[in-house]
């Protein structure tokens, strides 16, 4: 996510979502009164004749503006959409008043203008800014003794390589010939180690390297090889990091990584309760008056019910006295957990009565 530009007395904000976790982020931040305005196709008639043309119309692309009713974002298509009024637009194309939905789109700008921007939101769309500025993964793609390196970057792909191995099969012994290839596969390691705070490992290729460099990875730093994955790929070099961008791996992967977080926080919960702790509270009454009295450490929010049940002030206080907040999706079993448990729970930094 980009912010492009911001104008905190106007309420106003300019943003460019970048990834489905972006658009994700930005359905529980757009709401139901806010001023949405982006560009848009709408499908026009013309009327410059006698009678309407017997097609259905010509698309034309415009900046336009909705007042919003609802907002919906779906998981399986990555698609946001939000419906409301006209407020602004061409007027010969579009009257003001009449309903339109826009498609929040990636890499495409999008205005936000709201009465008023609570600590909640101001903070998730940081953290979504953040993550954009942090390596995504990296796609290590290995071809005979050949590797290349994609950085996948909210922006784009940087390319690190190629790093070649000189592993000549047939010219060199054996023994020596092992010897070369775990001189490869260290020099590998070593590209890899110099980036810190990787999330994603992805070790592609068509043949079977990647599988003995995963192996290698393995004997030699277990703590990188929990990281990594191995995908095939009928190409090498920089068409075989492209193939695995097509198949959507590196998103898949993130979405698993904010989900695995998410389902550690509610278990922690659930075994709490489990020991009949007196360190835990669950439920909408129970958890507020423990974050009035300033006893909560962490607390879980499920995310579809921070603006239907106005739970920012909360959020914020808890903050202000130190403590941790995690947002939870509905879209996991985590998710649907917590729903069980009144959509709120919290861990306690000393009991309550």
């Amino acid at each position: 996510m980009k912010i492009t530009y911001q104008d905190t007395k106007k309420g106003v904000m300019d943003l460019v979502p970048e990834t489905l976790d972006d658009l994700w982020h930005l359905s529980h931040i757009i709401e139901i009164g806010d001023i949405l305005s982006s560009k848009t196709t709408r499908r026009i008639q013309d009327t410059s004749g006698d009678k309407l043309r017997s097609d259905r119309g010509v698309k034309k692309t415009f900046y336009l503006g909705i007042e919003v009713e609802s907002v919906s974002f779906h998981v399986f298509t990555g698609k946001l959409r939000a419906t409301g009024s006209i407020v602004s637009g061409p007027e010969e194309f579009v009257p003001l008043g009449s309903h339109h939905t826009l498609e929040v789109k990636l890499n495409t700008s999008l205005k936000i203008k709201k009465e008023y921007w609570s600590r909640y939101v101001i903070k998730r769309i940081k953290r979504a800014v953040s993550a954009s500025k942090k390596l995504s993964a990296i796609i290590i793609v290995i071809e005979d003794d050949v590797a290349d390196i994609g950085l996948v970057r909210q922006f784009g792909i940087e390319y690190y390589g190629p790093i070649i191995g000189n592993i000549s099969g047939k010219r060199i012994i054996e023994k020596n010939r092992q010897k070369t290839v775990e001189e490869f596969y260290q020099k590998l390691s070593e590209a890899i180690l110099k980036f810190v705070d990787i999330q994603n490992i992805i070790i592609a290729g068509p043949g079977f390297n990647k599988n003995n460099f995963y192996g290698f990875l393995g004997d030699k730093y277990p703590d990188i090889s929990k990281k990594a994955i191995i995908e095939n790929t009928g190409s090498g070099g920089r068409t075989g990091i492209h193939e695995v961008l097509k198949k959507g791996v590196v998103e898949k992967l993130t979405s698993e990584n904010r989900i695995a977080t998410e389902i550690s926080a509610i278990n922690e919960i659930l075994g709490e309760i489990g020991q009949s702790s007196n360190k835990v509270v669950y439920g909408k009454k129970e958890t507020i008056n423990a974050a009035n009295a300033g006893a909560i450490e962490k607390l879980l929010v499920l995310d579809k019910v921070v603006r239907s049940e106005r739970l920012e002030k909360i959020m914020d206080l808890v903050e202000n006295m130190a403590g941790e907040v995690m947002v939870i999706s509905c879209e996991h079993e985590g998710g649907k957990q917590l729903e069980s448990l009144g959509n709120l729970a919290a861990i306690l930094r000393y009991p309550m009565n």
